[in-house]
């Protein structure tokens, strides 16, 4: 079975957050395979995807800390037209990626007990998020 989607995750501001469930509530299809793969492509510049900890909080905003730091307010950056949150959102995107493809097996998302799907947003104000999702298994 080939499943594919085109969805759009509603706004949300800069951080990292979980949209687990969000995605699986556009895929109940998953439910019918005993095996296959979920592939998700954020088709987006200036936000990512990431696969980590599911349970505390505080992951989350440490995690945005830490980008925060890393790549932000940098006086060396000549792409500032759309506003000097997007050079840093281009590359904390390249770092952390646009995609991710997690095993199915009997009907479920195959990750760990603490792992959870993050929409990390790395603009002030990103907007909606367009996001591909294809599924095969069977």
């Amino acid at each position: 079975m080939w499943i594919q989607k085109d969805i759009i995750l509603k706004p949300r501001r800069r951080g990292f957050h979980l949209i687990t469930d969000e995605i699986l509530s556009y895929i109940p299809e998953i439910h019918q395979l005993k095996t296959g793969l979920v592939n998700l492509l954020l088709k987006h510049t200036s936000a990512s995807l990431a696969l980590n900890e599911n349970a505390d909080p505080d992951v989350r905003s440490d995690m945005e800390k830490f980008f925060t730091e890393l790549a932000d307010s940098k006086r060396y950056y000549d792409h500032t037209s759309e506003g000097t949150d997007d050079m840093p959102a281009h590359i904390k995107s390249v770092l952390l990626g646009n995609s991710l493809s997690i095993p199915i097996t009997n009907g479920r998302l195959n990750m760990g007990i603490w792992q959870g799907i993050y929409l990390c947003e790395h603009r002030v104000s990103g907007g909606s998020r367009n996001l591909c999702i294809t599924v095969n298994g069977e």
